[in-house]
């Protein structure tokens, strides 16, 4: 395996990690579970007064304000911290100056942007100059773009190339954050309105309607409508590294029309992590001539499930556990996908089947 930067070899207490946009509904899962996993987090984010108020839940910890448009701050927001994780949407205006930030730390750099455009961008912009940092950089280390890529990649396992990637995203139900509906307007506004998919090898453009179809979700769901082409960051994280000429990501019907409704609420904790009582199937199907093979995972929430993914990722990062030393990366390139997969319980329960 290749390693990246010299750091220490066990996560231990001495270990900082600053977490952009701590204080966001993800931001706070990622803050618990780096305490849970011996990091001490770093509390930054644009807000002050929020980062303030998130300090008195966790006494002791560092806080720094950081304005994006502030080099300076974000420069202090980074200073001796190993690693950054920016869960501050919309990505499309944070991911950029984070990631200049990281560049001139020299250090890893991990978000959970479910944007599309936003990933399209990091790898499009910073992809050379990570290299030449020397540091590793991970778009969408989340529930979307992270774990589906990861999943289609431990699905394919020797296979080199593959006719198609199915996603189908098995959500009871979708009530959004509030970042989740800015993140949701940018990216309306980037795309003029318009519908985005993943076919003949590269990103398109469309106002086709989405179809409704009946996807065959292994039990405990069972066949389920979902919406045909309703994409999500797969069809950027997959192709950054899979020959795959179609990647296509379909959503429950029910979910959609929460997520898409403007008075769907936000999410509600039901137990003490602070997790919703949403649960989750993703079912992966990659397809090569006649031959098929599939993923599933399953869990409960997918907004709290995004913390164990990014850090691992940063975990795996920071002791060497990587096939990538520097770059812009999925996680399916940069990780042993059915490793890292595993490792996830028990958050997300996860089989390959022939």
């Amino acid at each position: 395996m290749a390693t990246g930067q010299t750091v220490t070899v066990t996560a231990t207490a001495t270990v900082t990690v600053t977490v952009y946009g701590a204080y966001g509904h993800t931001g706070r899962f990622v803050v618990a579970r780096l305490r849970e996993r011996g990091f001490v987090p770093v509390l930054s984010g644009r807000d002050a007064h929020k980062l303030g108020a998130l300090a008195d839940e966790f006494p002791g910890l560092d806080v720094r304000p950081a304005p994006v448009d502030d080099p300076d701050a974000l420069d202090r927001a980074l200073a001796g911290a190993a690693a950054v994780v920016n869960c501050a949407g919309p990505f499309a205006t944070t991911a950029a100056p984070v990631i200049e930030a990281a560049l001139r730390a020299r250090i890893p750099y991990v978000d959970v942007a479910a944007e599309i455009e936003a990933n399209a961008d990091t790898f499009a912009q910073f992809a050379d100059r990570a290299r030449d940092a020397g540091t590793v950089i991970v778009p969408a280390m989340a529930f979307y773009g992270g774990l589906g890529d990861l999943m289609v990649t431990a699905a394919m396992d020797d296979w080199t190339t593959a006719d198609e990637a199915h996603i189908a995203y098995g959500l009871d139900g979708w009530h959004p954050t509030e970042g989740t509906r800015a993140a949701g307007r940018v990216s309306a506004e980037r795309r003029g309105g318009r519908r985005v998919r993943f076919t003949n090898g590269q990103l398109e453009y469309h106002d086709d309607e989405l179809p409704t179809l009946r996807w065959p979700f292994p039990d405990p769901v069972g066949p389920r409508e979902v919406i045909g082409g309703f994409t999500m960051a797969d069809v950027v994280t997959v192709p950054s590294h899979l020959s795959i000429p179609e990647v296509r990501t379909y959503m429950t019907a029910e979910a959609a029309g929460g997520v898409m409704a403007a008075d769907s609420p936000a999410p509600t904790a039901v137990d003490e992590h602070g997790r919703s009582a949403q649960t989750f199937l993703v079912d992966v199907v990659v397809r090569s001539g006649d031959t098929e093979r599939r993923a599933v995972a399953s869990g409960r929430d997918i907004y709290a499930v995004t913390a164990p993914l990014a850090v691992e990722a940063v975990d795996r990062i920071l002791t060497g556990r990587t096939l990538r030393a520097a770059g812009v990366v999925s996680a399916g390139e940069l990780f042993e996908a059915p490793g890292f997969l595993s490792a996830l319980a028990p958050h997300i329960d996860v089989e390959l089947r022939p």
